[in-house]
C-alpha cells in the first residue's frame, strides 16, 4: 500500500517549506508501479490557505485519517498558528503516525504539542535560541541540517526541507531511489544530516556585553584550556550564571561553541594544505586530531583530510585532451 504523506500548513506558512519536500516525494512516486506514496496537502479548516508569499495552496481539512509521515511546514504565520489548540491537538493525534518531522519553524509546533519534548531537535538557525528559551526540555541544536530523534525528525530553513524528505525517502525506498530524486530536482544528494546551517560564529548573536566578552575571549585564547570555570570569570558571572545565560542567548552550551570556533579557526589552515593535520589540531586547542575530525564532521559534515583533498581537487587545473 502507498505511505500517506501529510503536509500540514496554516495561513503564512512558507512556500518552499512545502513545495520542496513535496516535490521530493512526488518525483519518487513519478516511475513506480504502484506509486509509493500518496500526498496530502492539509490545513486546520481546508480550502484555500495563503503563503507568506500570498500564494494560495488548496488543502484538505485535517481529519482522523491514519498518515505514515507528517511534515509539518514553518514560516511566519507560525505565531498565530501557535494560537490553535485544535491544530495542536491534531499534531498530538499524528503522533501516532510511523513519522512526524517540521521543516524550519515547523518545530515551533512540534514543541508546543509536546513532540520534541526530551528529544533532540533543529531549527533555522536564526530562530534556534527563541526555540531553546521558549521550550528547556528540547535539545536544540542550532547548527543542524535535520535531526532524526527516533519516529521525531526536524529540519533547518526552507530548502533543508529538501535534504530531509531525501533522507526519509532513502529509508523507505533505498539510497539509489533517494539518488535519483536528487538527480531529478538537481540537489545534492545529499548534505548530510550533521553538516552545519552556517559558517560564522558571530551568528549567534548573543544580546549582553558578557557573553560576547565570553566569546571574544575563547577566539582570543583557543590554544588554552578554555573550561566553563575560565569563560565564566571572563563574563565577571558565577559559572551557574553563566551556563544558563549562555544557553538562553545563544541556543548552544558552552563548550559546543568553543569547538565551533576551534573548527572554524582550523578550517582556513586546512584548506591552505601547508600544515600537518596534527600540527593544526594542536594550534587551535583540540587535545588530538580524533577531536578535530570530530568536530568537522559536527561542523561541516565532513573530516579534515576530506576538506582538504577536496580544496586541492578545486584547486588542480582541468585536464584537457
Amino acid at each position: 500500500m502507498a505511505r500517506t504523506i501529510g503536509f500540514l500548513v496554516f495561513p503564512g506558512f512558507n512556500i518552499l517549506d512545502l513545495s520542496g519536500p513535496l516535490a521530493a516525494f512526488d518525483t519518487a512516486s513519478r516511475d513506480l508501479t504502484p506509486p509509493p506514496y500518496r500526498l496530502r496537502v492539509i490545513s486546520e479548516r481546508g480550502g484555500a490557505v495563503a503563503s507568506s508569499a500570498g500564494l494560495p495552496v488548496l488543502t484538505e481539512p485535517v481529519d482522523t485519517e491514519p498518515l505514515d509521515t507528517l511534515v509539518v511546514a514553518g514560516g511566519r504565520g507560525v505565531t498565530q498558528a501557535l494560537e490553535s489548540a485544535p491544530l495542536l491537538a491534531f499534531i498530538r493525534q499524528a503522533a501516532r503516525a510511523r513519522r512526524v518531522t517540521s521543516v524550519c519553524t515547523g518545530a515551533f509546533l512540534l514543541a508546543a504539542a509536546g513532540l520534541l519534548d526530551g528529544r533532540r531537535a533543529t531549527t533555522h538557525w536564526l530562530q534556534a535560541a527563541a526555540l531553546q528559551r521558549l521550550h528547556p526540555q528540547v535539545w536544540v541544536e542550532m547548527d543542524r541540517i535535520f535531526i532524526q530523534d527516533g519516529p521525531v525528525w526536524s529540519s533547518a530553513g526552507v530548502t533543508a526541507g529538501i535534504d530531509l524528505a531525501l533522507a526519509l525517502i532513502e529509508q523507505d525506498l533505498g539510497v539509489d531511489a533517494a539518488r535519483a530524486v536528487a538527480r531529478t530536482l538537481v540537489v545534492y544528494h545529499r548534505r548530510p544530516g550533521g553538516q552545519s546551517q552556517f559558517s560564522a560564529l558571530l551568528d549567534l548573536a548573543p544580546a549582553t556585553d558578557r557573553i560576547q566578552a565570553a566569546l571574544s575571549f575563547a577566539r582570543e585564547h583557543l590554544r588554552e584550556s578554555l573550561p566553563v570555570d575560565r569563560l565564566a570569570e571572563a563574563a565577571c558571572l558565577s559559572p551557574r550564571q553563566f551556563g544558563r545565560a549562555f544557553l538562553a542567548e545563544t541556543g548552544q552550551t558552552p563548550a559546543k561553541a568553543v569547538e565551533r570556533l576551534r573548527a572554524e579557526a582550523a578550517r582556513p589552515r586546512i584548506e591552505d594544505g601547508a600544515e600537518p593535520i596534527e600540527a593544526i589540531a594542536r594550534g587551535v586547542g583540540f587535545s588530538d586530531p580524533e577531536r578535530m575530525r570530530r568536530a568537522f564532521l559536527r561542523c561541516f559534515g565532513q573530516p579534515p583530510q576530506a576538506m582538504r583533498r577536496g580544496r586541492r581537487a578545486a584547486a588542480a587545473p582541468a585536464m584537457h585532451p
